[in-house]
């Protein structure tokens, strides 16, 4: 199948991801049809999609009247056969529950004609198990959104075990068309590029703090005001949300084993119910609305401690061949907005400099989440240690 012959896009789950997706779409001109499991949750999709693209419409995205037209464009339905039939494509945006997921699969594989293809936006379970849950699963991938998708304009493409080359192509040209940048995950790891890379910051992050060795705001001073990230580790915790970090986590643990091990905190906080901004509290208490992040103590912690863990996990994927140097800058630029990728990071602070930050933490902590990755060891004993060398993850 041809990108041109999509006419009309299925999306299960209208929640907050959900929703997002289906807004995309039609803004883009395709009919889509939004499935979930009562009238209830579609109303209040589609009020959040009629309030969202008024915003469009105040912040002249679009114009005022093209507000009915898109929404004249989703078909809100609770039953997959009245929207599924006639489909080309279908995103699924459920929640991150894999019995959940081969459920509505092996239902949209009944319900859609042959050619179409399914996609998940999971945000780190197995493209592969998902896709065998139908009797397409070279026509299943991985097409996930950042949130909110109406906004972030990355999305992440996962090749399954059985992807075969035109479902890929065909994915990586709708995500263009919807106006987003594809980067290709070329193998259906946990995690895929941008969790893979942020959850062991947290887990630094966590683990220090946990350990009572640093404050909250000393980490995020530095985070924010000398690293120049858009949002501190425990700040973008908490919007994230503990319990999302927590489920992510599991899954990166039983994929990675103790390279992955969780920070008790975690666990105990979301036992607490301190799961973030959502609930009023987190890390910090959003009560009152977004923390006040001090300015004054970004000299209290050490950032090169977040670049060393950054750049290590991105050695892994290289090392895997996961995706290269350029698609994990591109990623996490797009995807969580950092002004320089971890690979970029890394060739201009030196390689040589991180990997001894990665082994001074080994061995004061004994966590294999320090252990040096062997490609990074190896491209430091080469001497490519970064921009002064002339080579590093990058050749200058």
């Amino acid at each position: 199948m041809a990108v041109e012959q999509i006419k009309k896009v299925v999306v299960v789950g209208a929640g907050a991801m959900g929703h997002g997706i289906a807004q995309v779409c039609a803004m883009k001109g395709y009919e889509v049809g939004l499935i979930d499991i009562s009238d209830e949750i579609l109303q209040k999709a589609m009020d959040k999609i009629k309030w969202s693209l008024n915003k469009f419409a105040e912040k002249r995205r679009i114009k005022p009247e093209d507000v009915d037209v898109i929404l004249g464009r989703i078909t809100p339905s609770t039953s997959y056969e009245d929207v599924c039939k006639d489909a080309d494509f279908a995103v699924e945006a459920a929640p991150e529950k894999i019995d959940l997921k081969k459920k509505i699969f092996a239902k949209l594989d009944e319900t859609m004609p042959e050619h179409a293809i399914l996609t998940t936006n999971t945000s780190s379970l197995s493209i592969t198990e998902i896709g065998r849950a139908t009797r397409r699963p070279e026509k299943v991938a991985g097409m996930h959104f950042f949130n909110p998708p109406q906004l972030m304009p990355l999305i992440e493409v996962i090749r399954g075990e059985d992807t075969n080359d035109e479902t890929l192509n065909v994915v990586v040209e709708l995500s263009k068309k919807l106006g987003k940048t594809p980067v290709v995950c070329r193998k259906d790891v946990r995690g895929f590029i941008v969790n893979r890379i942020l959850m062991p910051i947290f887990g630094d992050a966590f683990w220090a703090y946990y350990k009572g060795e640093v404050k909250i705001e000393e980490v995020d001073s530095a985070i924010k005001y000398k690293a120049g990230l858009p949002m501190g580790i425990f700040e973008l915790a908490d919007y994230i949300g503990l319990d999302i970090i927590h489920d992510v986590g599991k899954v990166m643990y039983e994929a990675y084993g103790e390279r992955a091990s969780p920070c008790p905190l975690v666990e105990q906080m979301v036992k607490e119910g301190r799961l973030g901004q959502k609930a009023g509290r987190g890390f910090y208490d959003w009560s009152k609305g977004r923390p006040r992040i001090p300015f004054e103590l970004l000299e209290e912690y050490d950032v090169n401690r977040t670049y060393a863990v950054a750049a290590n996990e991105a050695a892994f994927l290289v090392q895997d061949d996961v995706a290269d140097p350029k698609d994990i800058d591109t990623a996490m630029k797009l995807g969580t907005g950092w002004p320089s990728g971890p690979c970029e990071m890394a060739d201009k602070i030196g390689l040589d400099v991180l990997l001894n930050k990665l082994k001074e933490l080994h061995a004061k902590y004994n966590l294999e989440l320090y252990r040096p990755c062997p490609l990074l060891e190896e491209y430091v004993s080469k001497g490519w240690t970064g921009k002064k060398a002339g080579r590093g993850f990058y050749q200058y």
